[in-house]
């Protein structure tokens, strides 16, 4: 069966599709759908199994989330769009490079990593998994991703951002936390769709990012053809939900300058 995916559809103009963070979903764009939308459509997906969207019976797959985005473009009638993604949504939206090309005009890629796991990484993410299933509760999430997903000076300075990001993972079904979780260690590297990559690309990071750092960045950069890098201060693993006016100034000034070039 293929999954219809749940997403919000919001503005007019140039579109902009973002795609969630794991263990989140589309509710993480909420500033972006109300700071953006007035200049572009603004579409905001939740991946199977997160948000609204129903999880199906297919294997963990990135490429497989790719196509489920493939699919919904169709759906909405997008024929191109700018396409950012942040962490597993970084992933998913190089996949979607790779495997449906004609349909991105643009790339933004923040807080995520163009390399694949390590065997240290994969391992956490396969126990995690376990964990999920075993428990049937997110606590393994609580306790061992959530103090990750922020910088320190949200988690000082911000509590109410924190509070919320708190809440979008409680929110997250155990299942689809455990599929996401096998997903992204069973995907390869990335490098070889950037190398290639035939549009401009946007690299945004958190300069407090512990997860995919300045050097994971920095790398995806070096890799791509035409690529821009934004270090944003004082965020974390989610810049968009910790610093949304300067993660919308830089995507506002992108996403428009492809429409100039495009149009």
């Amino acid at each position: 069966m293929t999954v219809q995916l749940y997403a919000r559809d919001v503005g007019s103009g140039t579109p902009l599709v973002l795609l969630h963070a794991f263990p989140l979903s589309s509710a993480m764009w909420l500033n972006q759908r109300e700071g953006l939308a007035a200049r572009f459509r603004v579409v905001t997906p939740d991946m199977r199994g997160f948000g609204g969207s129903v999880l199906g019976a297919e294997e963990p797959s990135i490429d497989e989330m790719a196509d489920d985005v493939g699919r919904l473009f169709r759906r909405l009638g997008i024929a191109r769009a700018v396409v950012g993604g942040l962490s597993m949504g970084g992933y998913v939206a190089m996949a979607l490079c790779r495997r449906h090309p004609d349909l991105v005009m643009g790339l933004v890629l923040a807080d995520t990593r163009a390399g694949e796991d390590t065997a240290e990484i994969r391992a956490t993410r396969l126990a995690q998994a376990e964990r999920l299933e075993a428990e049937g509760t997110v606590r393994v999430l609580l306790d061992d991703v959530l103090p990750h997903l922020v910088g320190p000076t949200t988690f000082r300075q911000r509590a109410l951002v924190y509070g919320r990001v708190r809440g979008l993972v409680q929110a997250t079904p155990a299942r689809a936390a455990a599929w996401a979780q096998r997903a992204m260690a069973a995907r390869g590297e990335s490098f070889e769709t950037l190398r290639t990559l035939k549009v401009p690309a946007l690299v945004v990071v958190g300069a407090e990012d512990t997860l995919a750092t300045e050097e994971d960045a920095r790398a995806m950069v070096d890799t791509i053809p035409n690529a821009e890098l934004l270090v944003i201060p004082r965020a974390g693993h989610l810049c968009p939900v910790e610093q949304p006016d300067l993660f919308n100034q830089a995507v506002a000034e992108f996403t428009a300058a492809i429409a100039r070039m495009t149009s």
